[in-house]
Protein backbone atom coordinates (compact mmCIF):
# COMPACT_ATOMS: atom_id res chain seq x y z
CA UNK A 1 0.00 0.00 0.00
CA UNK A 2 1.24 3.52 -0.79
CA UNK A 3 1.46 5.65 2.35
CA UNK A 4 0.09 9.20 2.37
CA UNK A 5 3.59 10.64 2.83
CA UNK A 6 5.02 8.70 -0.08
CA UNK A 7 2.15 9.04 -2.54
CA UNK A 8 3.04 12.50 -3.84
CA UNK A 9 6.72 11.79 -4.41
CA UNK A 10 7.26 8.10 -5.15
CA UNK A 11 6.21 7.78 -8.77
CA UNK A 12 7.40 4.18 -8.88
CA UNK A 13 4.60 3.29 -6.46
CA UNK A 14 1.96 4.47 -8.93
CA UNK A 15 1.27 2.59 -12.13
CA UNK A 16 0.86 4.54 -15.35
CA UNK A 17 -2.86 3.74 -15.24
CA UNK A 18 -3.20 5.01 -11.67
CA UNK A 19 -1.49 8.24 -12.67
CA UNK A 20 -4.00 8.76 -15.49
CA UNK A 21 -6.88 8.38 -13.03
CA UNK A 22 -5.34 10.85 -10.60
CA UNK A 23 -4.70 13.31 -13.41
CA UNK A 24 -8.32 12.97 -14.53
CA UNK A 25 -9.49 14.46 -11.22
CA UNK A 26 -7.80 17.72 -12.26
CA UNK A 27 -10.09 17.98 -15.28
CA UNK A 28 -13.06 18.65 -13.00
CA UNK A 29 -11.88 21.34 -10.54
CA UNK A 30 -15.26 23.02 -10.18
CA UNK A 31 -17.25 20.02 -8.98
CA UNK A 32 -17.61 18.73 -5.43
CA UNK A 33 -16.39 15.30 -6.43
CA UNK A 34 -16.26 12.88 -9.34
CA UNK A 35 -17.76 9.47 -9.94
CA UNK A 36 -16.11 6.37 -11.38
CA UNK A 37 -18.50 6.67 -14.33
CA UNK A 38 -17.31 10.19 -15.13
CA UNK A 39 -13.64 9.21 -15.01
CA UNK A 40 -14.40 6.07 -17.04
CA UNK A 41 -15.83 8.33 -19.74
CA UNK A 42 -12.79 10.63 -19.59
CA UNK A 43 -10.34 7.76 -19.96
CA UNK A 44 -12.50 5.63 -22.28
CA UNK A 45 -12.44 2.59 -20.00
CA UNK A 46 -15.23 0.43 -18.63
CA UNK A 47 -17.15 1.46 -15.52
CA UNK A 48 -16.02 -1.76 -13.86
CA UNK A 49 -12.36 -0.97 -14.54
CA UNK A 50 -12.84 2.53 -13.12
CA UNK A 51 -14.57 1.19 -10.01
CA UNK A 52 -11.70 -1.23 -9.40
CA UNK A 53 -9.10 1.51 -9.77
CA UNK A 54 -11.04 3.81 -7.45
CA UNK A 55 -10.96 1.03 -4.86
CA UNK A 56 -7.18 0.72 -5.15
CA UNK A 57 -6.66 4.48 -5.00
CA UNK A 58 -8.86 4.65 -1.89
CA UNK A 59 -6.85 1.83 -0.27
CA UNK A 60 -3.69 3.83 -1.02
CA UNK A 61 -5.30 6.89 0.59
CA UNK A 62 -5.09 8.96 -2.59
CA UNK A 63 -8.85 9.49 -2.89
CA UNK A 64 -11.66 9.57 -0.37
CA UNK A 65 -15.44 9.48 -0.59
CA UNK A 66 -17.23 12.82 -0.17
CA UNK A 67 -19.18 13.05 3.09
CA UNK A 68 -22.90 12.86 2.40
CA UNK A 69 -22.41 11.85 -1.24
CA UNK A 70 -21.80 8.12 -1.47
CA UNK A 71 -21.02 8.12 -5.21
CA UNK A 72 -18.65 11.10 -5.22
CA UNK A 73 -14.90 10.94 -4.66
CA UNK A 74 -12.18 13.57 -4.28
CA UNK A 75 -8.41 13.62 -3.95
CA UNK A 76 -6.88 13.51 -0.48
CA UNK A 77 -3.97 15.80 0.40
CA UNK A 78 -1.63 13.00 -0.71
CA UNK A 79 -3.64 12.59 -3.91
CA UNK A 80 -3.42 16.32 -4.63
CA UNK A 81 0.35 16.21 -4.15
CA UNK A 82 0.55 13.26 -6.52
CA UNK A 83 -1.65 15.06 -9.07
CA UNK A 84 0.60 18.13 -8.93
CA UNK A 85 3.71 16.00 -9.48
CA UNK A 86 2.15 14.14 -12.41
CA UNK A 87 0.80 17.32 -14.01
CA UNK A 88 4.18 19.06 -13.71
CA UNK A 89 5.91 16.23 -15.60
CA UNK A 90 3.13 16.29 -18.18
CA UNK A 91 3.44 20.07 -18.62
CA UNK A 92 7.22 19.97 -18.98
CA UNK A 93 6.91 17.32 -21.66
CA UNK A 94 4.28 19.39 -23.49
CA UNK A 95 6.61 22.41 -23.52
CA UNK A 96 9.40 20.21 -24.89
CA UNK A 97 7.21 18.54 -27.51
CA UNK A 98 5.60 21.76 -28.77
CA UNK A 99 8.56 24.11 -28.47
CA UNK A 100 11.45 21.86 -29.49
CA UNK A 101 10.03 18.88 -31.34
CA UNK A 102 7.36 20.97 -33.06
CA UNK A 103 4.31 18.82 -32.36
CA UNK A 104 0.83 20.29 -32.33
CA UNK A 105 -0.96 20.88 -29.04
CA UNK A 106 -3.14 17.79 -29.46
CA UNK A 107 -0.27 15.51 -30.51
CA UNK A 108 1.95 16.79 -27.70
CA UNK A 109 -0.77 16.11 -25.14
CA UNK A 110 -1.16 12.53 -26.37
CA UNK A 111 2.60 11.89 -26.38
CA UNK A 112 3.05 13.46 -22.94
CA UNK A 113 0.43 11.07 -21.56
CA UNK A 114 2.53 8.17 -22.79
CA UNK A 115 5.71 9.55 -21.27
CA UNK A 116 4.94 11.39 -18.04
CA UNK A 117 4.78 8.22 -15.95
CA UNK A 118 8.27 7.07 -16.90
CA UNK A 119 10.62 10.06 -16.98
CA UNK A 120 13.21 10.08 -14.20
CA UNK A 121 13.61 12.78 -11.53
CA UNK A 122 16.96 13.70 -13.11
CA UNK A 123 15.37 14.27 -16.52
CA UNK A 124 12.46 16.17 -14.97
CA UNK A 125 14.84 18.52 -13.17
CA UNK A 126 16.88 19.08 -16.33
CA UNK A 127 13.78 19.79 -18.41
CA UNK A 128 12.49 22.24 -15.82
CA UNK A 129 15.79 24.14 -15.92
CA UNK A 130 16.14 24.04 -19.70
CA UNK A 131 12.55 25.23 -20.26
CA UNK A 132 12.90 28.18 -17.88
CA UNK A 133 10.90 26.81 -14.92
CA UNK A 134 7.44 27.31 -16.44
CA UNK A 135 4.61 28.04 -14.02
CA UNK A 136 1.96 26.77 -16.44
CA UNK A 137 1.55 24.20 -19.18
CA UNK A 138 1.48 25.54 -22.78
CA UNK A 139 -2.30 25.94 -22.45
CA UNK A 140 -1.94 28.27 -19.45
CA UNK A 141 -2.96 25.86 -16.69
CA UNK A 142 -0.97 26.35 -13.45
CA UNK A 143 1.72 23.73 -13.00
CA UNK A 144 0.68 23.10 -9.38
CA UNK A 145 -1.66 24.44 -6.72
CA UNK A 146 0.94 26.87 -5.38
CA UNK A 147 1.22 28.47 -8.82
CA UNK A 148 -2.57 28.55 -9.14
CA UNK A 149 -2.89 30.45 -5.84
CA UNK A 150 -0.51 33.14 -7.14
CA UNK A 151 -2.25 33.66 -10.47
CA UNK A 152 -5.45 35.59 -11.29
CA UNK A 153 -8.59 33.54 -11.84
CA UNK A 154 -9.78 34.93 -15.16
CA UNK A 155 -13.33 34.50 -16.42
CA UNK A 156 -14.93 32.22 -19.01
CA UNK A 157 -14.81 33.51 -22.57
CA UNK A 158 -18.48 32.54 -22.85
CA UNK A 159 -19.42 35.39 -20.50
CA UNK A 160 -18.22 38.11 -22.87
CA UNK A 161 -20.74 40.15 -24.83
CA UNK A 162 -20.44 41.56 -28.35
CA UNK A 163 -17.94 44.41 -28.45
CA UNK A 164 -15.89 43.24 -25.48
CA UNK A 165 -12.17 42.59 -25.86
CA UNK A 166 -9.92 40.34 -23.79
CA UNK A 167 -6.75 38.27 -23.76
CA UNK A 168 -6.80 34.49 -23.89
CA UNK A 169 -5.46 33.41 -20.52
CA UNK A 170 -6.06 29.71 -20.02
CA UNK A 171 -7.39 26.73 -21.97
CA UNK A 172 -8.57 24.66 -19.02
CA UNK A 173 -7.79 21.00 -18.33
CA UNK A 174 -11.34 20.09 -19.37
CA UNK A 175 -10.71 21.64 -22.79
CA UNK A 176 -7.41 19.78 -23.06
CA UNK A 177 -9.38 16.54 -23.09
CA UNK A 178 -10.92 17.54 -26.45
CA UNK A 179 -8.26 17.02 -29.12
CA UNK A 180 -10.43 18.53 -31.86
CA UNK A 181 -10.97 21.68 -29.81
CA UNK A 182 -7.24 21.98 -29.10
CA UNK A 183 -6.47 21.67 -32.80
CA UNK A 184 -9.04 24.35 -33.71
CA UNK A 185 -7.79 26.79 -31.07
CA UNK A 186 -4.19 26.34 -32.16
CA UNK A 187 -5.07 26.72 -35.86
CA UNK A 188 -6.91 29.99 -35.14
CA UNK A 189 -4.14 31.33 -32.89
CA UNK A 190 -6.40 31.29 -29.82
CA UNK A 191 -3.57 30.59 -27.41
CA UNK A 192 -2.57 32.15 -24.06
CA UNK A 193 -1.52 35.74 -24.62
CA UNK A 194 -3.59 36.23 -27.79
CA UNK A 195 -5.90 39.26 -27.99
CA UNK A 196 -9.49 38.68 -29.08
CA UNK A 197 -12.68 40.68 -29.40
CA UNK A 198 -16.24 39.42 -29.59
CA UNK A 199 -17.82 40.35 -32.91
CA UNK A 200 -21.19 38.77 -32.18
CA UNK A 201 -22.98 36.52 -29.74
CA UNK A 202 -25.77 34.30 -31.02
CA UNK A 203 -28.21 32.76 -28.56
CA UNK A 204 -30.01 30.90 -31.33
CA UNK A 205 -26.79 29.32 -32.60
CA UNK A 206 -25.35 29.05 -29.09
CA UNK A 207 -22.05 30.52 -30.29
CA UNK A 208 -19.58 33.40 -30.26
CA UNK A 209 -17.85 34.89 -33.27
CA UNK A 210 -14.43 36.27 -32.43
CA UNK A 211 -11.87 38.46 -34.11
CA UNK A 212 -8.55 36.86 -33.23
CA UNK A 213 -4.90 36.78 -34.33
CA UNK A 214 -5.77 34.83 -37.50
CA UNK A 215 -9.06 36.45 -38.45
CA UNK A 216 -12.50 35.29 -37.45
CA UNK A 217 -13.18 32.23 -35.34
CA UNK A 218 -16.46 30.74 -34.15
CA UNK A 219 -16.85 28.87 -30.88
CA UNK A 220 -19.86 27.23 -29.29
CA UNK A 221 -20.74 28.63 -25.88
CA UNK A 222 -19.99 25.28 -24.22
CA UNK A 223 -16.35 25.13 -25.34
CA UNK A 224 -16.11 28.88 -24.73
CA UNK A 225 -16.81 28.22 -21.03
CA UNK A 226 -13.64 26.09 -20.96
CA UNK A 227 -11.45 29.00 -22.11
CA UNK A 228 -10.61 31.69 -19.58
CA UNK A 229 -9.71 35.26 -20.44
CA UNK A 230 -8.45 38.40 -18.74
CA UNK A 231 -9.78 41.86 -19.44
CA UNK A 232 -8.00 45.16 -19.11
CA UNK A 233 -4.24 45.56 -18.96
CA UNK A 234 -2.56 42.15 -18.96
CA UNK A 235 0.81 41.42 -17.41
CA UNK A 236 2.71 39.61 -20.17
CA UNK A 237 4.88 37.78 -17.63
CA UNK A 238 1.80 35.63 -16.98
CA UNK A 239 2.48 33.92 -20.31
CA UNK A 240 5.52 31.68 -20.27
CA UNK A 241 7.79 31.71 -23.29
CA UNK A 242 10.62 29.24 -23.81
CA UNK A 243 13.65 31.36 -24.70
CA UNK A 244 15.64 30.27 -27.72
CA UNK A 245 13.27 27.51 -28.78
CA UNK A 246 10.98 27.28 -31.78
CA UNK A 247 7.35 28.31 -31.30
Amino acid sequence: MVSATRAGSNRAALSAAAQEYILSFRSHPDVEGVTPSLVAKDLEVSKQAAAEMFKRLAEDKLIVGCIGHARLWKLTAAGEAAADAIFKRHALLEWLLTGVVGLSWAAADAEARRLHAVISPVLEERLDEMLGHPQTCPHGNPIDRAAEARRPKGRPLAELEAGEAATIYRVTEAAEADGALLSYLEARGLMPGASVSVLSRSSSLDSLTLDGPIGRATLGLRPATLIHVLQGRVDQTLFHRVAGLAT
